[in-house]
């Protein structure tokens, strides 16, 4: 189906995969590296260094898609530059017609000038705090460890997102390259979680087959997989039908676990070869809690306006779906229940209502 950007835009969306790192606006990494004395930056052309971040994403490779973090994670690196880019991202998800979002991000990687990690932490809960007062969205964070950390700091790290459990942390992930880095490696700081009675969404399935989505969820007790994309090999797929599904397939679908889909971001990834080729369109069909996701909206050069217009064109989706969609992400969050419920027949479900009356009088 064909939706103009303004309408999909008003339609109340989730987000649950997006990276905080991978977002910044082009004009404030300028303005960061200015303000620390950061060198190396490709121009400092706003348009230019977009363009140049969005090439770099594009080659079909997640190490390479990655190597544009090394700027934005290098202007990172003061409380007041964490607290800016927060609070620009919580403005930039109002004008997307984000109302809950979860933002994610290691804070390994914003501790090169000297910041504790609980000062990281801090930084970001302020600009998103402010930025829910000024903008009324909604949002969680994300602790991300990575994988090719040594398992005693993956640990410190799941320590740090429990810590501030009460302050707006709502989950602990694991990210980062997934070859050659399993998910059980880090098997103790999952079952700190656990105990914790805390949230896990783990990357999985992205750029690694099978293993991995098994290795998080069974190993690592995920209750999300971001990406997924390659739980599809679990399945026995032929012209677009599911003629048999293996016992991790299967298990996902019975026991509802969330697929945090970034349908663009694959394609970039070279997780998938195009569009037509991603497994979203079996998922859905086959009723797994898909959700949509930015990933990474600077590299990606998309919003989740975006990835809806996506979803709806190349998987000929109706409103119907999208709003499907957009109350999957919020029966995932990692949001206690009593809000989520509200949350669905207050704000999704009223906002989706007039985006109809919209359609039928033409708009």
């Amino acid at each position: 189906m064909t939706y103009s950007k303004e309408l999909l835009r008003l339609l109340p969306k989730v987000l649950l995969h997006d990276h905080l790192d991978g977002g910044v606006r082009p004009q404030t990494v300028i303005e960061l590296a200015k303000d620390c004395g950061y060198k190396k930056l490709p121009t400092t052309d706003p348009g230019e260094l977009a363009e140049w971040f969005h090439r770099g994403a594009t080659r079909g490779s997640l190490p390479l898609f990655l190597e544009g973090f090394e700027h934005t994670c290098a202007v990172m690196q003061t409380e007041e530059g964490l607290e800016r880019v927060a609070y620009e991202m919580m403005e930039d998800m109002k004008k997307d017609g984000v109302v809950y979002v979860e933002t994610r991000f290691a804070p390994s990687f914003h501790s090169d000038k000297g910041l504790h990690h609980e000062t990281v932490v801090r930084s970001v809960l302020r600009g998103l705090e402010r930025g829910k007062n000024d903008f009324g969205v909604q949002y969680g964070v994300i602790v991300c460890a990575m994988r090719s950390m040594r398992p005693y700091i993956s640990e410190e790290i799941a320590e740090l997102a429990v810590d501030f459990r009460d302050h707006g942390v709502v989950g602990f992930d694991l990210a980062g390259e997934e070859g050659g880095y399993p998910p059980k490696k880090h098997v103790e700081a999952f079952h700190y979680i656990q105990r914790e009675n805390f949230n896990i969404t783990i990357h999985a399935g992205e750029a690694f087959g099978v293993e991995s989505i098994w290795q998080a969820i069974q190993w690592c007790g995920a209750h999300r997989i971001g990406h997924a994309t390659r739980l599809v090999e679990d399945m026995k797929v032929k012209d677009g039908e599911v003629l048999n599904m293996g016992t991790l397939a299967q298990y996902v679908l019975d026991k509802r676990l969330p697929l945090e889909i970034c349908l663009t971001s694959n394609v970039h990834t070279g997780a998938v070869k195009s569009m037509k080729d991603h497994p979203f369109g079996i998922y859905y069909r086959y009723r797994f809690r898909v959700t949509l996701n930015t990933d990474d909206r600077l590299m990606s050069n998309i919003t989740l306006t975006d990835e809806y217009q996506t979803a709806a064109e190349a998987f000929n989706l109706d409103i119907d779906d999208l709003e499907k969609l957009s109350i999957n992400a919020m029966k995932s969050a990692f949001m206690p229940y009593k809000k989520r419920i509200p949350f669905i027949y207050n704000v999704i479900k009223p906002g989706f209502a007039v985006a109809r009356e919209k359609l039928k009088q033409g708009g």
